[in-house]
């Protein structure tokens, strides 16, 4: 059964920096033969987008309200992905999931497997 083990949420301030961590186990297909997305959910909302990685390791592409601020990236030796995040907004905070799939989608609904989830508050 694949795991994934999401990391490095917290309490930060406006323009502050986070770093979250995606572990992944029990993996049935090699590491790099996944697509890898963070989403993020704030309550009363949906699972939203945020970046996501293709099998190539090449980011698909940011949300627009992320853009230019955060930073997704794999390190394939640990079967880990990261979403480096950077003057973070209040409007960031949600929970943030880590999500696998087989393929290159925006959509939650591509994603077979979650992780818990990891809680970003940003305050003003």
């Amino acid at each position: 059964q694949v795991r994934l083990v999401e990391s490095g949420g917290g309490l930060v301030h406006a323009g502050d920096s986070l770093r979250l961590s995606c572990a992944a186990s029990g993996l049935t297909s090699s590491f790099s033969q996944y697509v890898m997305g963070w989403f993020r959910q704030a309550p009363g909302k949906e699972r939203e987008y945020v970046a996501a990685l293709s099998r190539s390791g090449l980011s698909i592409g940011y949300s627009d309200s992320v853009r230019g601020r955060f930073t997704i990236y794999r390190n394939v030796d640990k079967n880990t992905v990261h979403l480096q995040m950077n003057r973070l907004k209040p409007e960031d905070t949600a929970v943030y999931y880590c999500g696998f799939g087989t393929s290159a989608t925006m959509e939650a609904s591509g994603y077979d497997d979650w992780g818990q989830g990891t809680q970003v508050t940003v305050s003003s």
